[in-house]
């Protein structure tokens, strides 16, 4: 992508509207079909429990799809896990919508956490 004044001595690059870090440079979540940043609140998160051989998982979903230059689901996941003292993992059988799995039952104190982020989680399931 060429930037502004492009093949003049003003040339400036394109720079993100968030970062105003270089689009190359730039690791701000983005949208793969239409190229925008996406914040917080545009991601609605639904944080549910299941019951899994005897014992609870509880599963974060909701997360927008992410690039490969922009993939913070893994600092995420560790940041979770030392906030909760638990394992957990990315579930990524479906690439289009990324899901973060910790062990235990965490989900009404995972939504609290999400909504001081600025996410709009909500409990889902029973």
């Amino acid at each position: 992508m060429s930037g502004l004044f492009a093949g003049t001595p003003l040339e400036q690059p394109v720079t993100c509207e968030r970062c105003s870090k270089p689009h190359p440079q730039c690791t701000c979540p983005r949208d793969q079909r239409t190229g925008k940043v996406l914040d917080p609140r545009d991601q609605a998160l639904r944080i549910r429990r299941e019951q899994r051989r005897g014992k609870f998982t509880t599963v974060v979903a909701g997360f927008a799809p992410r690039s490969a230059r922009s993939d913070d689901l893994p600092a995420m996941l560790k940041q979770l896990k030392a906030k909760f003292a638990t394992g957990g993992t990315i579930d990524t059988s479906n690439a289009d919508a990324p899901a973060l799995e910790l062990q235990g039952d965490h989900r009404d104190r995972l939504v609290e956490y999400f909504k001081s982020l600025g996410y709009p989680a909500k409990p889902a399931g029973g």
